[in-house]
């Protein structure tokens, strides 16, 4: 299975859907079925941002109950964009949609970065220990 590492508290917002997209400053050929990992980092100075504790909380989540290494959900990748313009509280991709509100709060929209797009996000009900990697990478079993 193919994984993407994230740091918290993105992680967990990109699978409650909060963000619709994934901002990574690499292009990835890839589409087909992801996981997320939540790395062993936490981005604690974003943890502490009000709207950030409004949007977990929402959730049930608190900074505290973030999960970290392990595999929390899986989905589709369906694509991968660039961002073409950044206005500062809105971005352009490159066909042509707008990404505002939560979406552009809640990811890097620099112009020549890439949104990637998923869908059928299911968390999974019991979640799987792993070691973190960069990129993209191949998770076995044992």
């Amino acid at each position: 299975m193919k994984v993407l590492s994230m740091i918290q508290p993105w992680a967990s917002l990109f699978v409650l859907r909060e963000a619709k997209f994934e901002t990574r400053t690499w292009r990835t050929k890839y589409r087909g079925q992801l996981a997320i990992h939540t790395s062993k980092k936490i981005d604690k100075a974003v943890c502490n941002h009000i709207a950030i504790q409004k949007l977990l909380g929402k959730h049930g989540y608190m900074k505290e109950d973030l999960p970290t290494g392990k595999i929390i959900a899986v989905c589709q990748l369906v694509n991968c964009l660039k961002v073409i313009e950044n206005n500062q509280t809105w971005a352009v991709l490159e066909d042509g949609r707008i990404v505002s509100g939560n979406n552009y709060f809640l990811g890097d929209y620099r112009v020549g970065g890439f949104a990637w797009e998923v869908e059928d996000m299911k968390k999974l009900e019991e979640y799987i220990p792993a070691k973190g990697h960069l990129g993209i990478w191949e998770y076995k079993d044992k």
